[in-house]
């Protein structure tokens, strides 16, 4: 059913050939990809405006709001600007390397939406079938409506079944047991619906949990993507971890993507870091489900469940920047990453919304299939132009791609919860463009 990839990835470069460039006053950092050899940096980037990017990322480690941290700007096929800082692990102080390895959390999304948009286009589904075409036990879900004067949920039947765009833009409905107090969210988190060994035992747990609301009518940070995750698998026949191997990680040479972290390549795996309750200051986080071994990490959760190092999140960027497409090996149409990164909220619809009234941090955004996307620049008050998406992870790692200047840009830090990046990402945004401006 899939179609075959060139098999010579692996003796092909990433990108054509790019330097990193800083200013004296900053330390240029070596590249995280050994096959790229020196270039003059491409017109229309400040060597003082990226210096300015690099001072302010360290300046996040000096002041001890994250132990280290790495960013990686790519423009043209060309890494414009690479630096590292700080320590991946606290016991010997080691420091962030060009291989670490990090948590990305969900920045673990848009991969499985691009594994399952290659079974779009393989023609195993369309947008508009519904979800329990393809996974049938879904097909009973209830629509909570309040409580009753005893203080009970009332459910309801679903009007209809929640379509595969629906699933793609966290319209159908879903909770998440994460964040939220709200009855269906304790539902879920009493369910251990993200707890579950395998696929199978988390999608039949996830059926006893309602939905949030009707699908298509409002916009919920969900599990959706780990449904993604079990439908890949039911489509494709493998287990989610292989088919992105196959389809994704082995075809664009990401060697250090996937659901755990090899005993072999554990020195190399960063801390995740915390504030201390009573000092603030961070500690490493020790607990079991943030150590990633392999035959400890449950379900293979597609919305949630990997870890990458920089270098490949790159390899998958650029990708998409291209089109689908990465030193000739084709994962994506153009037209799919157009669709992907296209706005497909109804009216009326935003991110992060109450359900009755639309979020005034998220004026602007809207939501494609498993990106986030700037539709309007000038309500969002962020840098990045119109058309470009992004997403971020629970550990502090983020992401954006500009289509209409042809750049990515990747920062990873591992501080939890991640709310930091926030202001990181924010930062780091106006840096690059002002630097581009300049």
């Amino acid at each position: 059913m899939k179609r075959q990839i060139s098999p010579i990835l692996s003796a092909l470069a990433l990108f054509s050939m790019a330097s990193c460039a800083t200013a004296p006053t900053v330390e240029p950092a070596a590249t995280p990809f050994e096959h790229l050899a020196d270039a003059e940096m491409p017109a229309g980037f400040s060597a003082n405006g990226l210096a300015a990017l690099d001072a302010a990322m360290r300046n996040s480690v000096d002041e001890g709001t994250v132990r280290g941290v790495s960013t990686l700007l790519v423009k043209d096929g060309k890494v414009i600007n690479y630096d590292q800082y700080g320590i991946r692990r606290a016991a010997d102080q080691a420091p962030i390397t060009e291989d670490t390895i990090f948590r990305i959390y969900s920045m673990s999304k848009p991969i499985t939406g691009v594994a399952l948009m290659t079974l779009y286009e393989d023609g195993a589904f369309s947008l508009d079938d519904p979800i329990t075409k393809f996974a049938p036990e879904l097909a009973n879900l209830k629509v909570f409506q309040g409580l009753n004067e005893a203080g009970e949920p009332i459910l309801v039947n679903v009007d209809r079944p929640a379509t595969m765009r629906e699933l793609m833009s966290h319209t159908a409905g879903f909770a998440y047991g994460l964040f939220s107090d709200d009855p269906v969210n304790k539902m879920f988190a009493e369910a251990e619906v993200l707890r579950s060994p395998d696929l199978d035992t988390y999608i039949s747990r996830l059926a006893t949990v309602p939905l949030l609301y009707q699908p298509g009518t409002n916009w919920a940070y969900s599990t959706a993507v780990d449904v993604q995750g079990y439908i890949v698998q039911k489509l494709s026949g493998k287990p989610l971890g292989q088919y992105l191997q196959d389809e994704l990680f082995s075809p664009l040479g990401m060697t250090d993507t996937g659901f755990f972290v090899p005993d072999d390549q554990r020195d190399r795996f960063s801390d995740v870091f915390t504030p201390n309750a009573e000092t603030g200051e961070l500690e490493v986080l020790s607990a079991p489900g943030f150590e990633f071994r392999e035959g400890e990490i449950g379900m293979e959760a597609g919305g949630h469940g990997l870890v990458s190092t920089i270098g490949d999140y790159a390899r998958f960027c650029q990708m998409l920047v291209s089109g689908g497409e990465l030193n000739g090996v084709r994962i994506l149409k153009p037209e799919t990453v157009k669709l992907m990164r296209t706005n497909v909220l109804p009216e009326g619809v935003s991110l992060f919304s109450d359900g009755i009234s639309p979020n005034p941090q998220m004026a602007g955004q809207g939501f494609g299939l498993d990106f986030a996307v700037y539709v309007d620049p000038s309500a969002t008050g962020s840098s990045q132009p119109e058309g470009s998406y992004y997403w971020g992870g629970a550990a502090g790692t983020w992401f954006w791609i500009d289509p209409k200047n042809d750049l990515f840009f990747i920062g990873m830090i591992q501080r939890f919860p991640g709310s930091t990046d926030r202001a990181m990402r924010k930062e780091s945004a106006n840096l690059v463009y002002r630097a581009l401006a300049e």
